[in-house]
Formats: C-alpha cells, structure tokens, sequence
C-alpha cells in the first residue's frame, strides 16, 4: 500500500509541476503577445520615416565583419530608399512591384520586377525587408512566425520565423529591435541561408517627415547600363 501511495504521490507532484509550468508559459506568452500588440499599435502612426544607418555584415570568407554607413526612407505602405556609402555607393529604391538596386561609381543599375509573372523567393525575400513596419496583426502573422520576444532596458527584441518555404530558404531568421518606450525601429537583423548576417542599426530616427516623392522614382543618366537578372 506505501508504495502505491507513493506512485500516487510522485504523479500527483508531476502532475502540479507541469500545470505550474503550462502557467508560468501561459503568462510568457501572454506577456510576449502583450508586448508585440503595442508594438503593432504604434505602426499604424507611421506614415513616414527616416533615419541613419550603420549596416554591419559577416561573413564566413571573412575574419573581420564589413560596416558601412548610409540613410534610409521609408513611406507608407511599402516606399523605401536606401543609400549606403557616403557618398552612397549602393542605393535601393523599391516602388509599387518594383526594386531598382544602382551603384553610381559603376553607372550601373539592376531592375527587379516583381509582378505575377516572377519566380517567388525574390518577392518573398523583399517582403521579408519590410518587416520592420508590418501594418497590423495580420500582416505579420501572415508572413512570420515569433519564436522570441526578449526584453531590455534598452530594446525589445522579436525573432521571427518566415512562413513560406521560399523565404525560409532564402533568410531563415530575421530580428527587429525597437525602443520599449516609443516603439520605435532600432535594429534589424537577417540572417542568410549561407551563414551570413547584415544588422542594420539606426540612429537620429524621425517620424512622419515630408519625404519628396522623387526619392522613390530615381532617373538614370543615358549612360548607365541597365540590367535585369530576374530575366537572365
């Protein structure tokens, strides 16, 4: 009978334990989730932004990372330039269900069309670069899944998981840290296939400034080569 009791007794303080867990992770979830909803609230307040950028990048062929500087735009809903270099030797513009990728020194530029007719990872993957001002709720969970949300004095900091297969294979992880106090963008980290990463850190941020629309429709010189590797 001792024996019994005892068995009944061991089952009865695993069975405590685990609820006590299933609660304490209850309460985490809750409180991720908590936190992640106030961060989506404050999306719906940017209409534009700017910022400095540092852009730091690793890679395995390297024993030292790779930093540059440069400035990023962003305009609702999915406007963006960005300069990288001062001055910039590489600049970003994507418009509409297009990505114009120019490097001034080389009087080059690389047109990526991303339109019904276009293969998935690389529209997947431009997606992905957007993550740092999804719209709502939906949005996000619709293109990730959160594996973490950590917390600091400094930062909160959300990892997320891509959905689709073809983003997955592309950037397995990407990172978004924002302020705990006004929610705004700090830092962006991707995570490459390949093992590489690319952190961005901005800094001197400004919210909903008057952003010239020319920004997101440059004009090439005649003398620039255009090319568009989506149709090679």
């Amino acid at each position: 009978m001792v024996p019994f009791c005892s068995y009944l007794a061991s089952k009865l303080r695993f069975q405590v334990a685990a609820l006590s867990f299933l609660l304490l992770c209850t309460r985490a979830l809750a409180a991720d989730q908590a936190v992640v909803t106030r961060w989506l609230n404050a999306q719906t307040n940017i209409q534009s932004w700017s910022a400095d950028v540092t852009q730091i990048r690793t890679l395995k062929t390297l024993t030292q990372p790779l930093s540059a500087t440069g400035h990023v735009w962003f305009a609702a809903p999915n406007q963006f330039r960005w300069e990288i270099g001062k001055p910039a030797q590489t600049i970003a513009v994507r418009k509409a269900e297009e990505m114009l990728v120019i490097y001034p020194r080389l009087k080059r530029a690389e047109r990526y069309a991303f339109n019904g007719h276009q293969n998935g990872p690389w529209k997947e993957t431009l997606a992905l670069l957007e993550a740092g001002f999804p719209r709502n709720e939906a949005d996000l969970n619709r293109q990730f899944h959160i594996l973490r949300v950590s917390e600091s004095a400094e930062a909160v900091t959300i990892d997320l998981e891509p959905r689709s297969a073809a983003g997955k294979r592309m950037m397995p992880r990407l990172s978004i840290s924002f302020s705990p106090v006004d929610s705004m963008l700090r830092a962006t980290e991707l995570q490459f296939a390949d093992g590489s990463t690319m952190r961005n850190i901005f800094t001197n941020p400004v919210l909903n400034p008057k952003v010239d629309p020319s920004l997101f429709d440059p004009k090439l010189a005649s003398d620039y080569t255009v090319v568009e590797p989506m149709k090679q």
